[in-house]
């Protein structure tokens, strides 16, 4: 615990309910996100992987704040909110949807749960949607209460994550089918269990809903999942970035908009269902990007870990994009990555050079994700 003294900690960055645990188990480095801290290292970043996908991890993600949108006009403002159509949306599921503006700019890529007719959550990405929400329900006309509930989800990923939850819930658990949810208890602790989360494997994300208890319930799942090999871990960018997932600010921020990250299936404008951003977003569809997500394979050595700015992406000594996450896949032996392109630069087998501050890379683009691009290990049942 003396490690503390070395993070430079403040009060006006919020801890996690499952700090104390996180740094016994071995935490050494923290970042923020959504104005709380995160822990991102537990040590090699390529042993985190390898227990992700070989056996469990266990994620302290209590950064993914909920906005809980409640009251009689819930469901038609969440539907305000977001460009996918919900009307299909059952109680006890989840969606994965994008927040846009009127500009259609992404403004967050949450995970909706739908708790009741109108009772909602979004669970974020790193943006401040609680102000945008309260701001934009001030002048809906809609009778609905915004909030950020008591609620802290850990995850729990990785083939060996099913044992370990039947272990701490029954076997019932395993019954519960990828993108929905149910609530629980465990030693009188309140929860959500979802068959979600962010790493492209099987796994669950739990939802905390008392934040006092959240050092006893990191506590239990690692005493429980010991003889299944679970370790202490953190969201890894290696297998985040094979599956093709999106960091938000990174791969997507304000100025994209759905349709250059290829996310068609998300929006929904042949439909009378209004929300903010349809008018721009039926003008993007009619007059065509400019602008295309890519994968890329770069040529050359290892890279030493995921890159910490956005890297020119280049077509005969011209500018043409940028990338925005890479990393050595050591699974795929290669540096993959994603960026964004110039529309006529973006198609499959053009190659590219990249440019770091020191290195230039050859690069290919290739299809994305790089691995299990059809995702059936996490939506396995």
């Amino acid at each position: 615990m003396e490690n503390k003294k070395n993070f430079g900690f403040g009060t006006q960055i919020r801890k996690s309910p499952y700090f104390d645990a996180t740094v016994k188990w071995g935490a050494t480095g923290f970042s923020v996100y959504n104005h709380m801290y995160i822990p991102r290292d537990f040590g090699n970043p390529e042993q985190n992987f390898w227990n992700l996908i070989k056996e469990a991890i266990l994620c302290d993600v209590a950064v993914e704040r909920q906005v809980e949108i409640t009251g009689p006009d819930a469901f038609k403002f969440v539907q305000l909110l977001t460009p996918r159509d919900l009307s299909n949306m059952a109680v006890g599921q989840c969606k994965y949807i994008l927040i846009t503006n009127s500009e259609g700019g992404i403004l967050n890529d949450p995970v909706l749960l739908r708790l009741a007719e109108n009772h909602f959550w979004l669970s974020l990405a790193d943006s401040d949607v609680l102000l945008w929400a309260q701001g934009v329900a001030v002048n809906s006309g809609l009778i609905v209460k915004i909030t950020e509930p008591d609620v802290s989800p850990l995850q729990l990923q990785g083939p060996a994550s099913a044992k370990i939850m039947a272990k701490l819930f029954g076997e019932d658990i395993k019954n519960l089918k990828y993108y929905w949810f149910k609530q629980y208890e465990l030693n009188g602790i309140p929860l959500i269990i979802s068959r979600t989360g962010w790493s492209s494997e099987f796994g669950y994300e739990i939802f905390l809903r008392d934040g006092s208890r959240g050092n006893e319930l990191y506590e239990k799942i690692m005493e429980v999942g010991k003889e299944h090999g679970l370790r202490p871990g953190h969201t890894s960018s290696i297998r985040r970035i094979e599956g093709g997932m999106l960091s938000y600010h990174a791969d997507a921020d304000i100025h994209t908009n759905p349709f250059e990250l290829g996310l068609d299936r998300l929006v929904n404008l042949d439909s009378e269902v209004n929300f903010i951003g349809k008018k721009a977003l039926k003008k993007i569809r009619q007059e065509g990007i400019k602008r295309k997500q890519i994968g890329l394979i770069l040529d050359g050595e290892p890279l030493e870990g995921p890159n910490t700015n956005f890297w020119k992406i280049k077509k005969n000594d011209k500018t043409v994009g940028k990338v925005t996450s890479a990393v050595y896949s050591p699974r795929l032996r290669k540096n993959i990555a994603l960026g964004m392109v110039t529309v006529e630069n973006s198609q499959l087998n053009t190659d590219l050079k990249v440019e770091t501050s020191d290195t230039e890379y050859k690069a290919l683009v290739v299809e994305k994700p790089f691995y299990d691009p059809k995702k059936k290990i996490a939506s396995a049942s």
